[in-house]
């Protein structure tokens, strides 16, 4: 196990060499280069001098690409145009709320997701089947914003009862440990803002966990029926084995390599495709400031979350790979 991850490490390395490379073509390309996107196409030229004297952007190229590198590599990723703060402090102050978020929706979506595509494909015709199917398909269909602001219709307007917006009440005066607003009622004991903080959750993570249970739903389903119609199974089942061995020993662990890959992918979109769920609901994630970035051409906030969800993609990968070995054993000899 230990050969595999260092070897997994390893291959990292030419990854984020050229996502670096990547990144700084892209801001070295942009339309009338970094200066014009920080001054704004009424500079004059002195002002653009004296921005490319300032960042090092009349140096050789070599030397900026070296600069640029030791930046990412000492966490700097410049100061935001529109906050006047550092990225990496707007990032850290903003980032919890994202994986607060990102992690309960996928805890819905696997929790809910596997169970039900098994069940769907065990009992394959039933209307339990259909049923599966269908809602899955109309999960994928939805759009994210369309099911967000009609669960806040509904469940918050109308019933009364969830809150519609923020992420705690402002009558909880809550003390903030990690940023995790969950957690820290937890550490602190404070259960009653844990549990406030958790109803702010229900309403953006259902709608964030829509198509991610879908996708989870439908995948297991498939994986789970082409695992029924393999031979190992129907000789499990010959030579006497409950049931239910076949089942647990393999036919779910078998069907789950796919469902892993696809859960995998889905943690990196849940958190890079928030930015819709926390404008509905008001939530005070990265994905709100993301969006301000957007419409204020923020190039340091854009470039700095690029590299993030890059990270974090591979970051991902190693753990979805660390977790084949875990269900295929076969997976660390290859």
């Amino acid at each position: 196990m230990l050969r595999l991850i260092v070897r997994r490490l390893l291959q990292l390395i030419p990854t984020l060499a050229g996502l670096s490379v990547l990144l700084f073509l892209w801001l070295n390309r942009l339309p009338g280069g970094p200066t014009a996107a920080l001054l704004g196409e009424r500079a004059t030229e002195a002002d653009r001098r004296q921005i490319e004297a300032a960042l090092g952007l009349d140096q050789p190229v070599l030397v900026q690409y070296g600069r640029f590198l030791r930046r990412l590599v000492s966490l700097d990723l410049g100061t935001s145009v529109q906050t006047g703060r550092p990225v990496w402090e707007e990032f850290t102050t903003r980032f919890p709320a994202t994986v607060e978020l990102g992690l309960t929706a996928l805890l819905i979506a696997v929790v809910v997701g596997i169970p039900l595509g098994y069940l769907a494909a065990a009992r394959r015709g039933t209307w339990l089947d259909v049923g599966a199917v269908s809602g899955s398909l109309l999960g994928i269909c939805i759009p994210v914003f369309f099911l967000a602001f009609l669960l806040k219709a509904v469940f918050a307007v109308n019933l009364g009862w969830l809150p519609s917006v923020g992420r705690q009440s402002n009558d909880i005066n809550a003390t903030e440990v990690t940023g995790f607003r969950v957690l820290d009622g937890i550490l602190t004991g404070e259960f009653d803002a844990s549990w406030d903080a958790i109803t702010h959750l229900i309403l953006p993570s259902l709608a964030l966990a829509s198509i991610p249970l879908a996708i989870i739903v439908r995948m297991t389903r498939a994986s789970v029926l082409e695992v029924l119609s393999e031979d190992y199974v129907r000789t499990a089942e010959s030579k006497g084995l409950k049931r239910q061995v076949v089942r647990a020993r393999h036919v779910l662990r078998n069907a789950l390599l796919p469902v892993v890959t696809t859960i995998g992918l889905l943690t990196g979109q849940l958190l890079s495709g928030a930015v819709l769920t926390e404008s509905v609901f008001a939530f005070n994630g990265i994905g709100n400031f993301l969006r301000t970035a957007i419409d204020g051409r923020d190039y340091p906030v854009l470039m700095g979350f690029i590299m993030f969800i890059a990270l974090l993609y591979v970051v991902i990968n190693l753990l979805v790979d660390l977790a084949y070995s875990l269900i295929d054993p076969r997976v660390r000899v290859h």
